[in-house]
């Protein structure tokens, strides 16, 4: 098992006269952008901004959006203030979690909705300028979802057209691409070629020409995702 990313969110507790959030420890890669951290922060907003008190999405939209452009957010928001003091606070801790080929989030759920979409939120305005574009987008993304969290969730935010998805396909697109097409990863790979490498396999992973029944489609969506990656770059 592997940890992907992580972070952890500090709030105050029920009982505190005033709300406060803060944010502690966190390895939020970014690197291809949005990267596995930008994964986990859509995650946490999905899950989490369905719970918040309906009058408080609209500051979160505003805040998203000061957010995004770096601007100077003033205090509190959400009714919770921003602050780096972790003294006195309770930790909860958010992570996606890797295993193989696959990806689940492992949320803490034991506290109020507002700091951690603050938590979420506060943490990709810290991210670099490029970064916290591509980030914010797939939290937008993510604030439309109505399911489980899943493969299907992480296709959705990635806006993967084959709905296909997977841990190697998120740390280096290119490369997955790559080697899913038969290619060695610092090959060359023209469009020509890649056109004619994808009819070649489609037709291999077709059930007619004796490919794995059970696995067709999946192999399938791998294989269009894999072009859509070269064809873009």
């Amino acid at each position: 098992m592997a940890v992907p990313a992580e972070i952890e969110i500090f709030h105050s507790r029920s009982v505190a006269p005033t709300r406060r959030v803060a944010i502690g420890h966190r390895e939020l890669p970014v690197d291809p952008e949005p990267g596995f951290g930008g994964v986990l922060l859509a995650g946490i907003v999905a899950r989490f901004s369905p719970d918040l008190d309906a009058d408080l999405y609209d500051d979160l939209l505003v805040l998203m959006r000061q957010v995004e452009r770096g601007q100077r957010i003033p205090q509190p928001r959400l009714r919770h203030r921003f602050q780096r003091d972790l003294v006195g606070l309770t930790k909860r801790r958010q992570r996606l979690i890797g295993e193989h080929e696959s990806l689940r989030f492992e949320f803490d759920d034991n506290g109020p909705a507002a700091p951690m979409v603050l938590g979420a939120v506060y943490a990709t305005g810290q991210l670099p300028a490029s970064a916290r574009v591509a980030v914010m987008e797939v939290i937008r993304r993510s604030m439309r979802w109505d399911g489980p969290f899943g493969a299907s969730f992480v296709a959705s935010i990635l806006g993967r057209r084959a709905g296909y998805w997977a841990v190697s396909s998120i740390a280096d697109p290119v490369a997955w691409a790559r080697l899913t097409l038969g290619f060695a990863t610092d090959e060359a790979a023209p469009r020509e070629l890649v056109q004619r490498q994808f009819r070649l396999l489609l037709r291999e992973a077709h059930p007619d020409s004796g490919g794995d029944e059970d696995g067709a489609a999946r192999r399938i969506s791998e294989l269009s995702e894999a072009r859509r990656i070269l064809l873009l770059g």
